[in-house]
């Protein structure tokens, strides 16, 4: 699978993972979650999914016009997401094992994990013939 397409698919599984969170009131059980939420609104349901929205939408600028166009900065946006959402993965799935019940967001979580290290295991492959330069 291209670059590009791991990317789309990234913030695709972004986007689903948001939508658990919001759900599943991720903001009642973790405290920056909550704090986000309250910066952006009043009402944590809202300020939470306004700030998911915000996050998604910012994915999807990020491939629209970096990605997809082959910007010169592309490569580097990848690798921010590709972190990104390797650690969110990541911490969603221990904090279910810590807890050892279900977390919000544990179910989406090994989605967003496998994507992001497929898209860094890609780059970082690609790294010698790739066509994003740096600048």
């Amino acid at each position: 699978m291209s670059r590009k397409a791991l990317f789309a698919l990234l913030i695709a599984a972004q986007a689903a993972h948001s939508v658990e969170e919001c759900r599943f009131r991720l903001y009642d059980v973790l405290a920056p979650a909550r704090f986000i939420s309250r910066l952006v609104s009043s009402d944590p349901a809202r300020g939470f999914a306004l700030a998911n929205v915000a996050l998604v939408t910012f994915g999807v600028w990020c491939y629209v016009a970096r990605v997809r166009p082959e910007h010169p900065s592309a490569f580097r946006w990848m690798w921010f997401w590709v972190l990104l959402e390797a650690v969110n993965g990541t911490n969603h799935l221990l904090f279910a094992l810590y807890t050892r019940r279900y977390f919000p967001g544990a179910w989406t979580a090994p989605l967003l994990l496998s994507v992001a290290v497929a898209l860094g295991v890609t780059l970082a492959r690609g790294r010698e013939d790739r066509r994003f330069v740096r600048s």
